[in-house]
């Protein structure tokens, strides 16, 4: 039968305007591998992402997504790369937190049997930690909208404040000169 081993990474990266970062896992055949991308800052929130194999061909893509998700079984060993694109974009920077998640393929020998529990807890083993991994970028995505929900309600409460402060300005000002407009001026 087989035999799997499950790995997690999470990261944020900022992808400069008329760039695109690329990364790497060098996979075995029948690894998988799922790559979870969200768009968390910078122009329209949208990114091109795509996952290619050891021999250049696309295994999945993206055209100008938010958030996705991309899911492969590597059919070949070698450097399987996957890519974020900000070139359609002239101006923004736009920041990509995502998460690589994968099942590493482990072969065993034919004479070797996996007991039916086994290989029930194995499959259980393997959901739980997809489980974990995809609360993990929950996790951080939960924080970045958070902070963008603080600074946002901060410039409201300062932008408010400088209202106010116009305003009384204003008031005090038209109270001044209605003052003057109305005083009875003597010349002896």
């Amino acid at each position: 039968m087989l035999g799997l081993l499950s790995f997690a990474s999470a990261h944020l990266i900022e992808v400069t305007a008329g760039k695109k970062e690329c990364f790497f896992e060098d996979l075995h055949k029948n690894d998988k591998m799922t790559v979870t991308y969200q768009v968390g800052g910078g122009g329209h929130l949208d990114i091109d992402f795509w996952i290619t194999d050891p021999n250049g061909h696309a295994m999945g893509k993206h055209i100008k997504q938010s958030t996705g998700t991309i899911a492969v079984t590597a059919e070949m060993d070698g450097r399987h790369e996957y890519c974020f694109s900000n070139q359609m974009s002239a101006i923004a920077d736009k920041i990509v937190s995502f998460n690589v998640h994968g099942v590493i393929y482990v072969g065993e020998g034919e004479d070797e049997v996996v007991a039916p529990i086994e290989r029930e807890i194995r499959l259980l083993a393997n959901g739980l930690t997809a489980v974990k991994d995809e609360q993990e970028y929950i996790v951080v995505r939960e924080r970045t909208h958070r902070n963008t929900a603080e600074s946002t309600n901060s410039r409201v409460k300062w932008w408010s404040i400088l209202q106010s402060v116009v305003l009384f300005a204003v008031v005090a000002w038209q109270i001044y000169y209605l003052k003057s407009f109305f005083e009875v001026k003597r010349v002896i």
